[in-house]
């Protein structure tokens, strides 16, 4: 049976974001999708639909400087952003009690991810090409970081005692997926590898890397590519476990 969609609006302290809550009939879990920068809940969308249809209750929504909100993009920092993702997370919690849910995240949305785990029980990751970021200027207006200095972090090899992210992954038991483009210029693979070291206590760590794909998977076979991917990581490793 097809499931149920309803768009909600998600208050973060004062303001809203817009959600899209993706309903089956009988619920054995909960994912919740956090998009990337510059990015939008329309990409997960699909995903959400299919994992939606195995029985669990989805969640997507628009990071606070996007889509509606896209006028305070120059404004809007990690904390604005985190804050997002922790009342997104409380919409699933009310909605299925006591399930912690599985988290898919995307470059910014996967570094968020990872850092929630450190707030919230999560079940699982499946994050696709996380980032990572120093831990100052938590609250500056992520637009005006210094890409310079970004891209030079992000292809040190960073421990988990020196990067807040790193260090709630270190400390994470559950399941993780993790997957790389092969040429990623903005997430290059020293930072996929620090994820994948920092992951000492995961109960399973998988692996995958797109081949010759860009950062953005701006090409349809390499988007087709990862939905396969993640569907098939979905079904051997959550769907078996649930059952």
């Amino acid at each position: 049976m097809t499931p149920k969609e309803e768009v909600v609006a998600i208050p973060v302290g004062i303001r809203r974001v817009a959600g899209t809550i993706f309903a089956p009939e009988k619920a054995v879990g909960t994912v919740l999708f956090v998009h990337g920068w510059n990015s939008s809940q329309a990409e997960d969308l699909d995903r959400a639909r299919t994992i939606a249809s195995f029985g669990y209750i989805c969640l997507t929504f628009d990071l606070y400087g996007h889509n509606a909100t896209s006028k305070f993009h120059s404004a809007a920092t990690r904390e604005d952003n985190m804050l997002d993702v922790v009342a997104a997370y409380e919409v699933l919690e009310k909605l299925k009690k006591p399930v912690a849910p599985g988290i898919i995240g995307v470059s910014y949305g996967g570094y968020l991810a990872a850092l929630l785990t450190s707030r919230k029980p999560v079940a699982w990751l499946a994050l696709r090409a996380p980032a990572l970021y120093r831990d100052s200027g938590w609250q500056m207006p992520k637009a005006s970081f210094d890409r310079a200095d970004l891209n030079a972090y992000r292809r040190l090899a960073i421990g988990a005692k020196e990067n807040r992210a790193l260090r709630a992954c270190s400390q994470f038991e559950g399941d993780v997926l993790i997957v790389e483009s092969e040429f990623d210029s903005m997430v290059p693979s020293t930072v996929t590898a620090n994820y994948r070291t920092a992951f000492a206590r995961a109960a399973s760590l998988t692996f995958r890397r797109i081949e010759l794909a860009d950062h953005a998977l701006s090409k349809r076979e390499w988007q087709n590519g990862y939905s396969k991917l993640l569907l098939n990581w979905f079904e051997e490793i959550v769907v078996r476990n649930d059952r």
